[in-house]
């Protein structure tokens, strides 16, 4: 009896596997942002470029046989600072995982990179070695702002960052943006949006500043807008992205027509997602026993790169439950504008949408959402009081 409880609480029912993406980490920045919460660690050294590409190397060759036989939908190269590297290094990283991995046609591959690490040279160099999208973190242009937010580049920098962006060829790149800065007033955020707007990104990520536990701001706050600015700030700047074409589709990510994050989308229909580096977390379905996994690598880039070739690159693992399942679903999924459809939701999760109907059922008379026969999405209430609507599914 116990034993069946067991099973029924961890077991799925697969019938076909969602898509697989990659996502690779390099945990060096120049300098620590006081407001980062990612696993990123002051460059105080020479960087050991080699070192690091042989450590990714020998994670991936580590979690070959956890995925034999899918394909990689999309890569997102994230940090700390991936642009820290040199194209020769990116390069040699790519032409391995081709040797290794099976790439869906016209696959998805993002370098994040910051305006204060790159020139013209390097950005063609990236194109070159496969790099196909870029994520350029701007934050702001506007120079006191970036400032207070320890930005190693100024409002020339980020301006010139897209323009080599065009010029080296690449035609989908995405602008991060940041609102409700340290004493940003209303002009300024709608000036950072114009700005932004008229450097032709195909891809706008606009997020409010938040202040996260173990940060420099947690432990000494700055001044920032209060709600009702911050209100403001994102009805305007959303009204100025869509009249320039550029579409929400996610709670922060504003796209032109086909021009979507592919990697972002994966995770948030709750797609696989295998993550090699230092501290880079991974999801994985694994069709013969039914389940549903999660593993993170350690943080601490030394440690990573000491035990590559081993058990010790793992710092922790999970099975999810399918309480914990449909959860991260909802979580991810209700990000979305259109929501998602429920065949997706029983492919990627392995079990019937009747398993959260009771939840559906009190969004929905609360107008939280819509639920028309085969999609489920967040109504504008719902995207408002998006907290709100996800407890509802949070797990007894």
């Amino acid at each position: 009896m116990i034993f069946n409880y067991i099973r029924n609480y961890f077991l799925f029912n697969f019938s076909t596997l969602p898509p697989l993406s990659l996502y690779i980490h390099f945990p060096w920045c120049v300098q620590k942002c006081p407001y980062c919460d990612f696993n990123s660690h002051e460059l105080k050294t020479d960087l050991d470029e080699k070192a690091y590409i042989d450590a990714l190397i020998n994670d991936l060759d580590q979690e070959l046989p956890s995925f034999w036989g899918r394909s990689i939908s999309s890569i997102f190269m994230g940090g700390g600072t991936p642009s820290l590297f040199s194209p020769k290094s990116i390069d040699r990283l790519l032409s391995e995982l081709r040797a290794r991995l099976s790439f869906t046609p016209n696959i998805e591959i993002t370098m994040e990179a910051n305006p204060g690490t790159i020139e013209l040279g390097k950005f063609n160099e990236f194109n070159g070695a496969g790099i196909n999208r870029l994520s350029i973190g701007i934050q702001s242009f506007n120079d006191d702002k970036l400032k207070s937010l320890g930005r190693i580049h100024g409002r020339k920098e980020a301006i010139r960052a897209a323009e080599f962006a065009h010029d080296a060829g690449f035609n989908s790149f995405n602008l991060d943006l940041m609102y409700g800065l340290p004493n940003q007033s209303l002009a300024e955020a709608a000036d950072d949006i114009e700005t932004a707007i008229a450097l032709e990104p195909k891809h706008l990520s606009h997020y409010q500043l938040t202040i996260e536990p173990n940060t420099f701001f947690h432990h000494q706050p700055p001044t920032v807008p209060d709600d009702d600015r911050l209100w403001e700030m994102q009805e305007v700047c959303q009204t100025r992205l869509a009249k320039n074409g550029y579409a929400q589709y996610e709670i922060s990510a504003y796209a032109k027509d086909g021009y979507q994050c592919q990697h972002n989308l994966n995770y948030w229909q709750f797609g696989d997602y295998l993550g090699i580096g230092a501290g880079a977390h991974g999801k994985l379905t694994n069709a013969p026993e039914q389940k549903i996994y999660r593993s993170w690598k350690v943080k601490q880039p030394k440690d990573f790169l000491n035990n590559a070739t081993n058990e010790k690159r793992i710092s922790g693992q999970k099975t999810l439950s399918r309480q914990e399942a449909a959860f991260e679903f909802m979580m991810n999924a209700l990000r979305l504008n259109e929501g998602f459809e429920t065949e997706t939701f029983q492919q990627h999760i392995g079990l019937p949408i009747s398993v959260i109907e009771k939840q559906l059922k009190q969004a929905e008379e609360k107008e939280l959402i819509s639920w028309e026969l085969k999609r489920i999405k967040p109504t504008d209430m719902g995207r408002q009081y998006l907290n709100t609507l996800l407890e509802l599914f949070i797990p007894d």
